[in-house]
């Protein structure tokens, strides 16, 4: 009885030994809650925020389809000494090009590019996506005379060939780290106590020009973060655009 049991425990040592052997050579290992491909290189990230001793955010807004609140946000942060960065998809900007010419003459407002047709851009072939930003850039620096450099993909949905793509027409791709959800169409009151507790430095804030309730919502957000200690840039002013590294969760830090 005991020569099986020692002959049992050999067996499962060498079961054991085996695994372990076939997991090093694959490069994937164990860690109780997942497994790790260490042969696998790191997926490229987008900026979601960036990290700052400064108490400082980044207010956005996209804008790809209706354009009647438009210029009330932008009252609103120029009663309240506010700025913030519109990403624009150039049919909206070809469709309210009064509204983007009043935009780009404010000292408020940054622009960026917010595609050409709003598409799933992970899904577009390399010569799609080049398509997709060198025409974008192209008719919005027309009408508003502002140079882009800045990128959102709609949807939030990107690819390491997006990326490498709009890095190649100088482009910083930027996603968020706060979601407002003004999409969902909840009340002001839950836009701005999302926002205001989510909030911390160097924070990168989604909104979007046509929300329903979004509008209503920005006093109470200005007001709400400046209680806090928060300060406002524009993306263009937060990020950093050299020198610098994204890790895994889009936290951009000087390199």
């Amino acid at each position: 009885m005991r020569f099986i049991v020692v002959k049992r425990r050999m067996i499962i040592l060498a079961v054991l030994t085996a695994v372990v052997l076939a997991l090093a050579v694959t490069g994937v290992y164990y860690t109780g809650a997942a497994a790790i491909y260490d042969n696998v290189s790191p997926k490229k990230v987008p900026i979601y925020s960036v990290e700052t001793d400064e108490k400082a955010v980044a207010l956005t807004f996209d804008a790809a389809w209706g354009a009647d609140k438009t210029l009330g946000i932008l009252e609103t942060l120029e009663q309240k000494d506010a700025c913030a960065t519109f990403f624009l998809v150039s049919f909206w900007a070809e469709k309210y090009e009064d509204e983007l010419k009043t935009l780009a003459a404010s000292d408020r407002i940054e622009i960026g590019t917010h595609s050409a047709t709003h598409p799933y851009m992970s899904k577009l072939s390399k010569s799609q996506i080049e398509l997709e930003l060198s025409t974008s850039k192209s008719l919005i620096e027309r009408i508003s005379g502002r140079k882009i450099d800045l990128f959102r993909p709609p949807y939030g949905d990107y690819s390491d060939s997006l990326l490498n793509v709009a890095k190649e027409q100088g482009l910083y791709t930027i996603q968020w780290d706060v979601d407002s959800l003004d999409w969902k169409g909840i009340s002001k009151e839950q836009i701005a106590s999302r926002i205001v507790s989510k909030c911390r430095n160097g924070s990168i804030v989604l909104m979007h020009n046509d929300g329903k309730h979004t509008l209503e919502a920005l006093p109470s957000i200005i007001d709400g973060l400046r209680a806090k200690g928060f300060t406002f840039k524009t993306v263009g002013d937060l990020i950093y655009k050299d020198n610098y590294t994204i890790d895994h969760t889009g936290r951009q830090s000087r390199s």
